[in-house]
């Protein structure tokens, strides 16, 4: 399909739903090509805008997806075409693509979560879509591209010829490890995915859907995590409002030049999910 994002607050997603982003990873296995399909939501956006990093993977990325309601509610107030079904998170479309991966043959390799929570999801996984072609590997490495682990990660994938590539160790480790090492992976859609597994294995209690329709799951997980999360949802979301009120005004956005955080690669100072 050929792309016509949405432009607001100085970034660019795309209105898809479900369908069409499963839609898009069939293409992109169809045609043999190497596709970034990202996700933008009030965090990545705050980051987005202070880190040079997660601008160069923005550029570079081939399809940007919304996962948050006040993405939806504020293109919607610019004027654009995009409604609830265009916000998905990977709580909801993980099931819908596994489903498409069992019954099309598709492989998928998962890198991130803790050790061992990445294989009990993909067991769970299995049972659920027989004859479902998934491998793993956890996220807690030394994400120096250079790395032994980190080459031997990306040997694994390869060797794995995985059609679908899900990355989820939290943002902007994910992001950057996919920059980093994009020119040596060998796939077809790469996934930024968070804690996709995490709520899958049942680590990370998942949000009811409801509130994900509403626009309240970032209270949920506020109240389940309030250690790791409070800063995204109390403090982060008012640089979001600055933003808003700029571009209102008509006031040209910059990103803030900062040098990218340099990596942790200390196994005790790594999340590895988002």
């Amino acid at each position: 399909m050929k792309r016509s994002p949405l432009k607001f607050l100085g970034i660019e997603v795309d209105a898809l739903n479900i369908p069409q982003l499963n839609g898009l990873i069939a293409k992109s296995i169809q045609q043999q090509k190497k596709w970034i399909i990202a996700n933008h939501n009030l965090h990545s956006l705050y980051i987005y805008h202070h880190d040079s990093a997660m601008r160069a993977f923005y550029d570079k990325a081939d399809y940007i997806h919304v996962d948050g309601m006040p993405l939806v509610l504020i293109g919607k107030m610019r004027g654009y075409s995009i409604e609830r079904e265009h916000r998905v998170t990977y709580a909801d479309w993980v099931w819908s693509l596994m489903e498409q991966a069992a019954s099309k043959g598709w492989r998928i390799f998962y890198l991130g979560s803790k050790p061992g929570v990445a294989q009990q999801g993909a067991d769970i996984l299995r049972e659920k879509y027989p004859g479902l072609k998934i491998a793993c590997a956890h996220g807690y490495i030394d994400v120096d591209r250079d790395s032994t682990e980190n080459q031997a990660v990306i040997n694994a994938i390869n060797a794995f010829q995985p059609h679908v590539l899900m990355v989820g160790m939290s943002m902007p480790r994910q992001e950057r490890w996919i920059i980093d090492n994009l020119e040596h992976l060998q796939t077809n859609a790469i996934l930024p995915s968070g804690a996709c597994m995490d709520y899958v294995a049942g680590v990370v209690p998942t949000p009811p859907r409801w509130m994900g329709r509403m626009g309240l799951e970032w209270s949920y997980r506020l109240f389940s995590e309030p250690k790791r999360l409070w800063k995204r949802y109390l403090v982060q979301p008012w640089f979001v409002g600055k933003l808003l009120i700029q571009e209102y005004r008509g006031i040209q956005l910059s990103p803030i030049h900062r040098k990218p955080t340099p990596g942790t690669p200390l196994l005790a100072k790594q999340r590895g999910r988002g």
